[in-house]
């Protein structure tokens, strides 16, 4: 569906004269432009408008209300200690009316934000890259260490739950909405014989042995931007799960997406291991950053976490193919059981090397 993006565009006190509409990113869920605006005697300044999916983010003002929040609270730590912010956290741009989001005539929910500009968000990860991009996730979480998390919204409920992602993943099994489940037999084994880890983190938070924290929960390295310049990582973006959640959790999630050897969605499985020299390099970046605000337990159970954020997405993705692909999109037919496979292949693999994560976890905390 095409989108009026001049008028929506014009919800928002953009400065200056709109002179180009593009589409822009990779995202799975929303949909996101870059505009242009001519100022006089000034280089053409670019902002971004995004279209929230209201059918995956059922609450809209709320989740705004958090990114707001938490971006201003790192933009004012910022700025006591005499630093810039404008390149090192997201800015949200207020409708002209004051509101986060401007709804169109179709229902629809936008928000406009800043462009950070002579930055990338790199899809394919060398470790440098995800060294830099660690860093930059310590960095975030850190600065919001002292956040009151409890006055967050959940903007996804469960998001990370694993229990309750297993139970809708067996859900889908049982109602086959698509006639798959017979064709997808030995990924619907595979993530059975491992039920009892869906709940282990859920189990320790109610514990009480691991605290709850303000996480982004989606931190893969295209979350974050490395500045063109002096290659580090400068902002990190894509903040609509920002919601009170698990430290181990935007660790693991990194791992998943970063120390793969393959493609998310790599058809030929022999292209998918994990590189632990990837895996150190991104707890060279993080641990430095992150360890003096996570606790012993949060450190010990960084490993098992990079499984566990693997595992789940494995069995979202399978629960997807089952449902018809409905939350995910896709390019091609079983898009989302390539999906799956990579996971559960780099689940294998993580099981294998668990003494050896461990150990390098340890060298660096």
């Amino acid at each position: 569906m095409e989108h009026d993006i001049k008028t929506i565009a014009a919800a928002f006190p953009l400065d200056g004269e709109l002179i180009h509409i593009e589409r822009f990113g990779h995202g799975h869920i929303n949909d996101t432009y870059a505009v242009y605006y001519k100022r006089d005697f000034l280089r053409p300044i670019r902002y971004v408008i995004q279209r929230i999916n209201h059918n995956v983010f059922k609450d809209p003002p709320g989740m705004m209300e958090n990114i707001s929040r938490v971006t201003a609270h790192i933009a004012e730590k910022l700025t006591a200690a005499g630093e810039d912010p404008s390149r090192r956290v997201l800015h949200v741009i207020k409708t002209t009316g004051g509101d986060f989001c401007h709804i169109d005539a179709g229902g629809n929910y936008w928000r406009a934000l800043d462009f950070i500009d002579d930055a990338t968000s790199y899809q394919q990860t060398t470790p440098e890259l995800f060294e830099k991009s660690g860093a930059a996730i310590g960095w975030f979480f850190s600065m919001l260490s002292d956040f009151p998390v409890d006055t967050l919204h959940e903007s996804i409920p469960d998001f990370h739950n694993t229990r309750a992602r297993f139970e809708a993943f067996k859900n889908a099994v049982a109602r086959d909405a698509a006639g798959k489940a017979a064709s997808v037999r030995e990924e619907i084994e595979f993530a059975l014989a491992r039920e009892s880890d869906a709940g282990v983190l859920v189990d320790m938070l109610g514990a009480g042995e691991l605290p709850l924290r303000v996480t982004h929960n989606d931190t893969k390295l295209n979350n974050v931007l490395i500045d063109n310049t002096t290659g580090e990582g400068i902002c990190v973006i894509d903040l609509d799960t920002v919601m009170p959640g698990l430290s181990v959790y935007d660790f693991g999630d990194s791992i998943r997406f970063g120390a793969n050897t393959g493609a998310e969605d790599e058809q030929d499985l022999s292209k998918i291991s994990l590189d632990l020299n990837m895996f150190e390099a991104f707890a060279r970046g993080f641990i430095p950053q992150a360890r003096a605000n996570m606790s012993e337990n949060e450190m010990k159970m960084l490993p098992f976490a990079s499984k566990i954020m693997t595992f789940e997405c494995g069995i979202r993705f399978l629960a997807d193919h089952l449902a018809g692909d409905v939350y995910f999109k896709i390019d091609r037919p079983d898009h989302n059981l390539d999906r799956c496979r990579t996971q559960f292949k780099l689940v294998a693999e993580m099981e294998r090397e668990m003494d050896a994560m461990s150990a390098i976890i340890e060298r660096y905390a």
